[in-house]
């Protein structure tokens, strides 16, 4: 569905989920739903219900812009951080993982789920089953939870090793060549 008069906001009425949903699914919209969002905040919400809990194969664009849209306004992402953590969860499909686990990275995580995302990143980033982008944020979530808990600096590094050596893809090489430089420096 492309973008129509009718789409934009109308006076006094919020955008419905339904019209949010068939926008999502032109590309071309898709900027400009990023504009909107950014400039009428109460529709993040909106996408979040999109983005965390609809099935539909074409919802994780509904993650893809929640992830543009929180580059320039990341604080609209502190109120759902937890219910992102709770989707990831039980999530499957991996661009919406890739984009959650992106914007955890980029946030700091309660205690009570620093130990679900530190089994959750060592699980996906030793998957063979998950693509590389999965992989790469899992690793920097595991690097974050090391600068919060040192004690996990040793065996976060023998992580990112073990993956550059053995699952090494243009990604992991790039971005593990850098956490394991910091965390060595950490650990003399």
């Amino acid at each position: 569905m492309l973008l129509t008069e009718k789409h934009i906001f109308v006076k006094n009425r919020m955008m419905t989920k339904k019209e949010l949903t068939e926008l999502i699914d032109t590309w071309i919209n898709i900027e400009w739903l990023q504009y909107e969002i950014i400039r009428q905040p109460e529709l993040y919400k909106l996408l979040t219900k999109i983005a965390f809990y609809d099935h539909d194969p074409k919802s994780w664009r509904a993650a893809y812009i929640l992830d543009k849209v929180t580059d320039v306004r990341p604080e609209l992402l502190i109120p759902y951080l937890e219910s992102m953590l709770n989707q990831l969860k039980i999530e499957t499909n991996p661009s919406k993982k890739r984009h959650f686990l992106k914007l955890i990275s980029q946030n700091e995580i309660s205690e009570k789920f620093s130990g679900f995302l530190f089994d959750y990143c060592i699980h996906a980033i030793s998957s063979g089953k998950e693509p590389p982008a999965v992989r790469v944020h899992a690793m920097q979530n595991l690097f974050n939870l090391a600068q919060k808990y040192p004690e996990l600096r040793g065996e976060v590094l023998s992580i990112i090793e073990h993956e550059m050596e053995y699952h090494s893809t243009a990604g992991i090489r790039t971005r593990g060549k850098k956490l394991a430089g910091k965390l060595r420096k950490q650990l003399l």
